[in-house]
């Protein structure tokens, strides 16, 4: 058992060290974003940043970065925040907009913002940059909670 799947949260942790918890939990599991050099670089409840270089087999027949691996990213992104209080959740649909080229060697950001979170349901913005901190695109996705936790909860028989 790795020790990200042994934590346990619990009624003492705050909203942000449980968004915490979560999110190393599940970038442990999650041999994508680790694969595509994605990095955490900061969750907290209903947020993620998110950073991703882009590297030459990123690139498109145009030579810029395929639009799939930034839509990827602001996936990946949206996932660790709608997941960050610690209810299995998923995407029920998103959109995105793509808004300049990205060239080769640049560094992506991303990051999302909670909009609304009412009963099961989320929508998130994310906004993707680049080195420079231009936007190269605006993503927006809608979760669904599920049944389960990412981490055990303590006390608390898992689905």
């Amino acid at each position: 058992m790795s020790t990200s799947a042994s934590i346990r949260a619990h009624a003492g942790m705050s909203p942000d060290e449980l968004a915490r918890a979560t999110a190393q939990a599940m970038y442990e599991a999650d041999g994508c974003s680790r694969a595509l050099g994605m990095e955490l670089l900061e969750v907290r409840a209903g947020y993620a940043r998110l950073s991703m270089a882009v590297r030459p087999e990123f690139l498109n027949g145009h030579q810029i970065c395929h639009g799939g691996m930034i839509f990827t990213l602001a996936d990946s992104t949206f996932a660790f925040a709608c997941n960050s209080y610690n209810a299995n959740t998923v995407a029920a649909g998103c959109a995105i907009e793509f808004l300049r080229p990205v060239q080769p060697d640049d560094v992506l950001t991303a990051e999302a913002v909670e909009q609304v979170l009412s009963g099961r349901t989320g929508i998130y913005d994310i906004r993707v940059t680049n080195r420079a901190g231009e936007a190269v695109a605006m993503f927006r996705g809608k979760s669904a909670q599920i049944r389960g936790t990412v981490i055990p909860i303590e006390g608390q028989a898992e689905d």
